[in-house]
């Protein structure tokens, strides 16, 4: 595996791998690597002839009050598993490089009204901040394939998005939630967890679960739905964000006829902040 800091270095291998006619799958992550990531990997391993994975800790999508400077950094273990996992590169971009005139002054892709809905309505400037690094990685590496986990499914939706209005030649491919034994799902920030904290982690998982079997079964008393779940997460030591159903082909509020739902919802444990969604079709 090969490990490149700087932008020209990486666009020659790749370049090199396009003259081949070989396909490029990339991975983009913030490291502490984990489960879920090899699973984005040996999704990109088995469609693409070449795996880009690139760890960056991107300061525009972190808000004043959250965890940047704290969040794990993890290089010299993430390098050994992207090694066994057969990734072919690692891309080390340093924020000098990425945001050339500082991270106040650059240039931003934003989706408006989403980026401020769901999680961007507790996370000022995320969404804007996750856009902005997907389209710098996608211009620098210009892969054919870029995979990203359904656990953001927000995320996932509005990158989308952007590919297909800003007209970026690459497949958005989403892979399903890696989860640990009793439904949590994997996320690196897992580990800011105590011993006391993580038996009942998996609660925000249970609870949109239990929504998405009331949905199935005909409850359209959505508001209803999302507030006793609101309810019981705080009852049981959650502070909830949110908890709400959702269209998967728009992400606007569901409505009774709605067939294709999604159940989104956001707590935080102490400092740990989960997010999970179930898809629902009924």
């Amino acid at each position: 595996m090969q490990s490149l800091e700087h932008v020209t270095k990486l666009r020659s291998l790749v370049a090199e791998w396009r003259s081949q006619n070989q396909t490029i799958g990339f991975v983009p992550t913030m490291g502490s690597l984990h489960a879920g990531h090899c699973s984005l990997v040996a999704n990109a391993r088995a469609s693409c002839d070449r795996v880009v994975v690139s760890i960056f800790v991107n300061p525009t999508q972190f808000s004043a009050d959250e965890d940047y400077a704290d969040y794990p950094r993890t290089t010299d273990s993430d390098r050994q598993v992207l090694i066994k996992s057969g990734v072919d590169a690692l891309f080390l971009p340093r924020v000098e490089d990425l945001y050339p005139n500082g991270t106040g002054r650059t240039t931003m892709v934003s989706i408006p009204g989403l980026n401020n809905e769901l999680c961007g309505a507790h996370r000022d400037g995320h969404f804007d901040g996750v856009l902005t690094v997907v389209n710098k990685m996608l211009n620098i590496l210009t892969p054919h394939a870029l995979f990203l986990g359904e656990k953001d499914f927000q995320q996932l939706f509005m990158v989308r998005q952007m590919v297909s209005e800003l007209m970026i030649p690459v497949e958005v491919i989403g892979v399903p939630t890696y989860r640990e034994a009793d439904g949590l799902a994997m996320s690196s920030r897992n580990q800011y967890l105590t011993v006391a904290e993580r038996p009942k982690a998996n609660s925000l998982y249970h609870s949109l679960c239990a929504i998405a079997q009331s949905l199935r079964s005909g409850n359209n008393d959505f508001t209803t739905l999302e507030n006793q779940a609101m309810t019981t997460l705080n009852n049981l030591g959650f502070v909830s964000d949110y908890v709400e159903i959702r269209r998967q082909y728009d992400l606007a509020r569901a409505e009774p006829m709605d067939k294709e739902l999604v159940v989104l919802g956001a707590a935080r444990l102490d400092k740990t902040r989960l997010i999970d969604n179930i898809l629902v079709s009924r």
